[in-house]
């Protein structure tokens, strides 16, 4: 597992010279892009979410294309069109800025659902359909959004099937005040992300993907893994559980988690360190839980309390695999 050890630490360390006090979502957020997953960056204006997804972008040295998103944006300006050519009498098709490795979708949530939409086949499947068409989009593929949260002005809550084909969600906070200064101090004449260079590429991401396949996890702790999400599906506070694309998005990030720590296995506290990172914005809370005050956080708190821990034995090699 040496290989993933090293690109996440040469990727944490890259962006952490333009991201102030955050290695934990940095982190997070490369080990999403080791597991093929996407990232969902949501917070208050301000702290650095466009500066993370850039950051990231250029540090992986992958094809990058941003696209801001704005009420008027059409789905043929997120996945291209296809244009009549009048010397050869024929269609083609313009890519458009999803064809890219890095997709950067600052303030997703100021498009319209119907906008939105243009993204759910590339996420899900890594191809994108236009007039009957099917096109497939370069590997790695990854979406960073960013969005603000829906109570402010201008925007639209993303539709569930949008949201739950992120991996994880993240929120980056404000500064501690020592991290602030220090973040003065960085940016005080020039941005270090003029001066970020590539510290890994398309390839060697890719390899880090095949060796994940390889982390082992024994049986008991997949099904502690759906477990879990099956109980956030029961609970009397919850409108609509994780999915299972939960359950199989929890198992990769484990796994990517595991292989980051040197292991080649995956350990309960794996599970239990990524669950709220990857089922919180997969559950919708009933109205009268969120009129209490109850938060999809608490729902996963209760989850992990009362569910059995699977012990240690037999967790490293063995049948289950």
């Amino acid at each position: 597992m040496g290989l993933v050890q090293g690109v996440v630490r040469r990727l944490v360390s890259s962006v952490g010279t333009v991201i102030v006090g955050k290695d934990q979502e940095v982190e997070l957020c490369v080990l999403a892009l080791l597991c093929g997953g996407h990232v969902l960056i949501e917070d208050v204006p301000g702290v650095g979410k466009t500066m993370l997804a850039k950051a990231m972008a250029r540090a992986t040295g992958c094809n990058f294309e941003r696209l801001q998103f704005t009420p008027d944006l059409l789905p043929g300006d997120v996945t291209g069109v296809s244009v009549f050519n009048m010397k050869t009498t024929e269609f083609e098709f313009r890519k458009g800025p999803i064809f890219a490795q890095v997709l950067l979708a600052d303030e997703i949530n100021r498009a319209t659902p119907k906008t939105q939409s243009a993204l759910l086949e590339a996420m899900e499947e890594g191809q994108v359909t236009v007039d009957g068409v099917t096109h497939p989009l370069p590997s790695p593929f990854i979406v960073l959004a960013t969005q603000n949260p829906i109570e402010l002005g201008g925007t639209f809550p993303l539709p569930e099937a949008q949201v739950d084909r992120f991996l994880v969600k993240v929120n980056l906070g404000y500064l501690a005040l020592s991290d602030e200064v220090a973040m003065l101090d960085r940016f005080q004449r020039e941005s270090p992300l003029d001066e970020l260079a590539a510290v890994t590429d398309a390839a060697e991401i890719e390899s880090c993907r095949h060796e994940l396949q390889g982390v082992f996890c024994h049986h008991s702790l997949k099904e502690y893994c759906v477990r879990i999400v099956q109980r956030t599906r029961e609970s009397t506070d919850v409108a609509l559980g994780a999915s299972p694309r939960g359950s199989l998005g929890l198992l990769h990030a484990a796994q990517a988690r595991a292989a980051a720590k040197g292991r080649d296995y995956v350990t309960p506290d794996d599970i239990k360190e990524l669950a709220h990172r990857v089922l919180g914005h997969r559950i919708v809370l009933r109205a009268n839980a969120e009129l209490r005050g109850i938060t999809s956080a608490q729902v996963i708190d209760d989850v992990l309390a009362s569910e059995v821990v699977p012990a240690e034995r037999q967790l490293m090699a063995g049948e289950g695999s």
